[in-house]
């Protein structure tokens, strides 16, 4: 019967329930279940709400970030970037990433992130730039694979930046893995080493992004096309 903590989050994943929800119950459940005091219970939720910054992300940004979306905040960000002409959906995550990736080669990761930036600022301009230039609503795919480019900027400049600061716990890491197996090994030069691994992370993603560029001009700007030419023959 512990482990009935473990069927909760299956039937809850699957039915696609909040997750932190879902583990949240599933720890009281298997808590109680294992006759542990409801005070201990808390009292690691509450240790883990000052050392994982996932619990932290969900107890005070996501609350403040539905606010300012409740208000109008993606309206505004897709109102701001339809004015600059020569914004791109492309263009307007590529800055992201760059932004992402030097922060984070300067240990700022916590500038940025899905909830605080991908969701409520550079997924909505990136679709009203989109927007702005075809003059249209976004079909769902094409809005769906602007989303998911910008999630992957997140992902890219915090993972491939983030390496290349000597303070990082990746470093660290293989620093003292390196020490255990009687290895020496420099922060610093692991450090150095990690530059043209960002650099061409950046090169990498900044092509798919131009692709994507690509990719919707051939379909919105066809489709204007053939609404224009329809147009001109009535």
């Amino acid at each position: 019967m512990v482990l009935i903590g473990v069927v909760i989050v299956i039937i809850g994943f699957i039915v696609r329930l909040n997750p932190l929800l879902v583990v949240t119950v599933a720890g009281l459940a298997t808590g109680l279940l294992a006759k542990q005091p409801l005070y201990e219970i808390i009292e690691q939720f509450g240790s883990a709400f000052t050392t994982n910054r996932y619990m932290a992300i969900f107890i005070a940004t996501l609350p403040v970030i539905g606010l300012l979306e409740r208000y109008g905040l993606r309206e505004q960000a897709e109102a701001l970037v339809s004015k600059i002409k020569a914004a791109t959906a492309g263009r307007i995550i590529n800055v992201y990433l760059f932004i992402r990736e030097i922060a984070a080669v300067c240990g700022m990761t916590s500038l940025g992130g899905h909830a605080q930036m991908v969701r409520p600022l550079v997924a909505p301009m990136a679709e009203g730039a989109a927007e702005a230039k075809y003059g249209k609503d976004l079909p769902a795919d094409l809005r769906q694979n602007i989303r998911a480019h910008s999630a992957a900027a997140d992902n890219i400049g915090l993972f491939f930046g983030e390496d290349v600061f000597i303070a990082i716990g990746a470093i660290l890491l293989m620093k003292g893995f390196f020490d255990q197996n009687n290895i020496p090994a420099d922060p610093l030069q692991m450090a150095m080493w990690a530059i043209p691994t960002a650099i061409a992370a950046f090169v990498v993603q900044s092509i798919r992004l131009i692709l994507l560029d690509r990719k919707l001009d051939r379909r919105l700007g066809q489709s204007n096309s053939k609404h224009t030419a329809t147009g001109k023959e009535e």
